[in-house]
Formats: C-alpha cells, structure tokens, sequence
C-alpha cells in the first residue's frame, strides 16, 4: 500500500473510531420516574420508619441521591396533588402554573411541556397513572397515556399491580432504539388505603407507635380545618383510630414497593438497567395525626408539601443531600439529562449539578403556602409559619425539633430571628407573585372545635378566585 493510501485509510479509521467513541459518549439514558400520591417524606424505612418493609425502593436510597428537602411549593385548593403535579410538568411556581385552580394564570402550550419537550428530543414517552387531580394536558402529551382510574376497594388493593404490569409491558415492546422517559403514577398511598391481604397482614395497629408530634386536636383554627382529609378521623384524635390508619397506609406503601421491584426486575431482565436513570417522588405528604391534623393541607414538615425524592443511575453520586429543592426543579433536571431544551420562563432550577456533585445547594432559602390562610419560609435552620387569618405565628429551630414541637415565636431572645425569617418569607412572595396580606385589619378568633358530635363545622374558606389576595 502506498503512502498516500495508508495515510487516507488512517484517517478514515481515526474519523470511524471518533464517530463510534462519540456516539457512545452522548447516547441518552433512560428516564423511569415513579411518582406516588400523599407519600409522606419519611415513608420509606431508608428515610427514617424502620416499621416500613420497603426493599426495593431501599435500594435506590442506598446506590442514588436522596433529597431529604424537597417540596411541593404550595397550593390553592384543598387537592394538594393537582397544583404539585402541575408544578412539576410546567416548572412553574404554584401562582404561574396554569389550571383549574389557578385560572389567572397563563395558558401554557402544549408543545413546552415536560412530555412534549423529551419527544422532541428522541424520547419515546409513556404515562400510566390516575386520571384525576392530574395535570391533563401534560398526560395527554405523552406518546402512550394509559389513565388507570381505580374506583372501589377491589380495584384499588390491586391498583400498584396493574401500574407496574402496564410498565413492564411496555418494557417489554418499546423500540430499544430510543431512549425511553416513563411516568408511573399509581394513587397510592392515598386513602381509600387497600392493599392485598399480605402486605396489611405485615402490620398490626397495636405494635405501630404514635408519632412524636401526635396530638388529639390542632391547638388553633389553621384555616383549612374541616377539608376532606381532616374528616377521614373523628375528632379528637384517638391512638386507635390512627394506628389503624398508619397501619393500612404503611400496607399501601409495602405493596407500592413489591410492585416497583417487578419493574425494576424486567429492567435488568432486558438489560436496561444499568442505563436508566430511576427517580422515585411523591405529590405532597400527609399529616397522619402530626399536630392533630391527618392531611396535606398545611405547612408542617411532615405534613403537606415535604415529599420524598430519590435519584439513582449512571453518573449519579450516592449520598444524601440537604439541598432546599422543589419539585418543579425537576422539570429542567430532566430537560438536561435529556439534552431536551429548557424553555424560557421556567421557575424551577436543575439539579444536575447537585447529582454530579458538583454543587451542594441551589437556593438559600424555601418557601411554601396554602390558600390565604398559611404561608412558610424555611433555611437551613430555622424554619417560620405564618397564620394571617388568625394572627398565629410559629417558629422552629429544626435542627433540635425536626418534629416542630416546640414554637420559639413568643420568646424574647427569638424576637430578631422572628423579624429575619418574615423579611426572608416577603422577599420569596414578592419573588412568586404572592400578594396575600401577612398581617390583616380584624383577625378572626383562633380557637376551634369540632361539633358536639364530633363531626366538623362548615370552616373558614379562602377565597377560591384569587387565592393570593384573599383576605384584604
């Protein structure tokens, strides 16, 4: 071979193995996000229950990131989940997202949402989940968008079965060409709280303690204290009745559990495993008789906009990590993981960085809200709960009271904390286009009881059109 034919078919090998090499180095991975409904931020055993048979998603704490701040920003009416949802499908904070309870706010086309936005970028997309409380248009822009309603009990103890049979068959027949992005979305734990026989089986009421921060009754009126969700107990609280209601909810979540090991047996069955990104989240928590409430609407840690986030793939660093995220961050995390583009507008910040390791933090602060009625900010430490309606103010130090027990608010030695922390709360409302009064001419009388017969009497409502100006 001469020279010039060596030389040429040199350089043709080179540019060969670079094409390879580079095909290689940016081939997209998958994307199986598993989001569950009223899951509460501890409710696995990895995250802090050791009551809780949770094997499997165990294993993504164990090799992923987990994200023991995250949270759902807030919300205006009482179905906690749609706004959450909507959030993380728009990046949009709780007042710009669009929808029903938010009809200020402004249309978002179909072609920036989050489905959209990773077909556009080579993903094949799939939805299986519940179809109500749900941000429609986004489900509908799935490729494949299986709505699995599950109405009455024997359709809802098999409702984590037939989720994951629906993703595995889809496993099983998708184009392995192409990357995938998957959204499984079972409603569970959400009550009515049935599982199969076995999994309630695990757990028997009378050897489940009580939480720390169990009371039989809210001390004051928070706003919202009748809603749906506070009716499902009787008033006052009792131990029986929550044991009994901790025991079915930590079945639901067991069962959740079996049913994502089988989808995460098919992905390695398939040999996709060690090319997907797994994430595993929940819409926002449940309260469970924390603070004598038993839903998600307030503004507690543990009970309504905290939720669980774990992370866990290739190029993902293992540990935990205390960074004050939201779920709407989510939104340009998997936009980045997908080289899928990030549209203008979005409020939400990646974590990518978080997940390489090359970050800690991505904000100084966190703020959340509920209706008119509640409204708190949270840094490092510390954390403010602020009650207009009422003019109730709490304030913990959560790194000595992560279970919010006792509030340092009327304490003279924590009156300079009390003015920092509501300075930081009007600096992140001003940020999200929150103008809800914090402080109001004639607050209504904060105590509250239930009627004599225990049931709830009709409470105090926000006002449903504009829930950010109510109460001027």
């Amino acid at each position: 071979m001469s020279a010039g034919r060596y030389l040429a078919a040199l350089l043709a090998l080179t540019s060969l193995c670079f094409q390879t090499s580079h095909a290689e180095g940016t081939s997209k991975l998958n994307i199986l996000h598993i989001h569950a409904d009223d899951h509460r931020a501890d409710g696995l055993r990895s995250l802090g229950n050791p009551l809780l048979s949770t094997p499997h998603l165990d294993t993504l704490v164990e090799h992923g990131m987990t994200f023991t701040r995250c949270y759902t920003m807030g919300s205006s009416v009482g179905a906690v989940c749609l706004p959450s949802r909507t959030m993380m499908f728009t990046g949009l904070s709780w007042l710009r997202a669009p929808g029903r309870m938010n009809p200020a706010a402004a249309q978002v086309g179909s072609d920036r949402l989050l489905p959209s936005l990773m077909r556009k970028a080579g993903y094949e997309t799939f939805h299986a989940g519940k179809g109500g409380n749900e941000f429609s248009q986004a489900m509908a822009a799935f490729d494949t968008n299986l709505i699995m309603d599950d109405h009455g009990p024997d359709l809802r103890r098999g409702s984590s079965e037939r989720h994951a049979d629906a993703a595995i068959n889809f496993l099983k027949q998708h184009d392995k060409a192409k990357p995938f992005y998957m959204y499984i979305a079972p409603p569970v734990p959400h009550d009515p709280r049935v599982a199969a026989p076995e999994f309630h089986r695990m757990y028997d009421p009378e050897k489940i303690p009580l939480s720390a921060a169990f009371l039989p009754q809210h001390p004051w009126d928070n706003g919202e204290m009748s809603v749906r969700d506070e009716q499902l107990a009787p008033w006052p609280r009792t131990p029986q009745n929550t044991k009994q209601q901790l025991a079915d909810y930590y079945a639901c979540i067991t069962g959740l559990d079996h049913h994502v090991g089988r989808i995460f047996e098919q992905l390695k069955s398939t040999g996709e495993w060690d090319k997907t990104i797994i994430v595993f989240t929940g819409d926002n928590g449940l309260s469970m008789g924390d603070h004598g409430l038993f839903g998600k609407q307030n503004l507690y840690e543990f009970g309504g906009m905290h939720v669980p986030c774990v992370m866990a793939g290739p190029g993902i660093v293992k540990g935990r990590s205390e960074a004050l995220i939201y779920l709407m961050d989510l939104f340009p995390t998997f936009c980045e993981l997908g080289a899928a583009e990030i549209p203008e507008g979005v409020e939400g910040r990646s974590i990518v960085p978080l997940l390489h390791g090359e970050k800690c933090k991505t904000r100084e602060v966190l703020y959340t809200a509920y209706r008119n009625c509640q409204r708190a900010v949270r840094n490092d430490r510390w954390k403010l709960i602020r009650y207009p309606l009422v003019d109730k103010t709490q304030l913990f130090d959560l790194r000595s009271d992560p279970h919010e027990l006792i509030n340092l608010a009327g304490l003279a030695e924590n009156e300079e904390n009390v003015r920092e922390m509501m300075r930081l709360l009007k600096g992140e409302m001003k940020n999200f286009g929150d103008d809800c009064p914090l402080q109001i001419p004639n607050p209504q009388p904060a105590d509250w009881s239930p009627a004599p017969n225990g049931s709830a009497p009709k409470a105090k409502r926000a006002d449903k059109k504009n829930p950010s100006k109510a109460g001027k």
